[in-house]
């Protein structure tokens, strides 16, 4: 019930935030002023200010909200020597970096996974699962935490939203566009305005035109796992890093207990076939394995 409020009320921050822009521009709407026809520039306008504002109210919400439906423990003074053995690894790693120290995490879940977020460099979270820090030796787990505090370093969360943004102006302007050519094709009276076609064409074109485009999105999401991997071998060992992702490889029968918002942030994503596989946040685990023993993308 609470994910739901709050997936709820971050839609209507975006809704409010994206008003008072439109207001502000002056884009109240995106028909021409006699309602003959689009003006494509304020739909232009609105479609970026919802595409680039939900991508990026969703990135200054992201360490909150993953620490939330995570269920993550922030370990503030650590209890135990892995809890400090683990802070003082990611301390050790964030200044190797040359980035702020993250704040540093634990959440419910035998599955080995890893993930960090945060809306810049020096304001990031990296959380690991109870089943990893459980499981995997020292040295697999030091490779793992370098492989997150890479995806910091790279700035990869903001990237991720900027395509995101961009790709979600697309998607609004084109389902837009095709809806108001399609009810003006079948709307035969000549009458002003948008009909009820439109409505339903626009709909049906935003789920089409969202899932082509997230392709795109989830393409750079495989790419930035090799440059992360790198970043492993590279602020820990090549070697550790490359047994952790064989660790993983070793335990992909396990459930993913991990919230589907947070699968993309992880260093696990499971395995998909077929059409899913194009909308996988993760390469294959072979090909990164074959990645690092190749030392590409290093």
């Amino acid at each position: 019930m609470m994910r739901i409020a709050l997936f709820l009320l971050t839609n209507i921050a975006v809704i409010f935030v994206a008003s008072i822009s439109l207001s502000l521009l002056g884009v109240d709407s995106y028909l021409q002023q006699n309602g003959s026809g689009l003006n494509l520039t304020s739909l232009l306008i609105f479609s970026a200010v919802f595409g680039m504002g939900g991508a990026f109210i969703s990135l200054l919400l992201s360490k909150k909200m993953a620490a939330w439906s995570a269920r993550v423990k922030i370990i503030k003074s650590p209890n135990s020597a892995s809890e400090r053995w683990l802070v003082d690894t990611v301390a050790e790693l964030a200044q190797k970096a040359g980035i702020g120290m993250p704040e540093v995490g634990v959440f419910p879940a035998q599955q080995s996974n890893a993930f960090a977020t945060g809306w810049n460099k020096n304001s990031a979270l990296v959380a690991v699962s109870e089943g990893m820090l459980q499981r995997f030796k020292a040295d697999e787990l030091r490779a793992v935490l370098a492989h997150e505090i890479g995806h910091v370093a790279n700035g990869d969360m903001v990237t991720l939203s900027l395509i995101q943004g961009v790709v979600n102006t697309f998607v609004i302007f084109a389902a837009r566009v095709l809806g108001y050519l399609i009810d003006s094709f079948m709307r035969r009276d000549g009458g002003n305005g948008l009909g009820f076609g439109y409505y339903i064409v626009v709909f049906v074109a935003q789920i089409v035109f969202g899932i082509a485009a997230s392709t795109i999105v989830m393409w750079f999401s495989r790419f930035r796992e090799y440059r992360a991997d790198a970043a492993g071998a590279q602020l820990a060992d090549r070697n550790g890093m490359i047994q952790a992702l064989q660790r993983l490889k070793a335990e992909q029968g396990v459930p993913n207990q991990m919230p589907e918002t947070l699968v993309a942030f992880g260093i696990n994503a499971g395995v998909k076939e077929g059409f899913a596989a194009l909308l996988r946040s993760h390469p294959p685990l072979d090909d990164r394995i074959q990645a690092l023993t190749e030392q590409r993308f290093g």
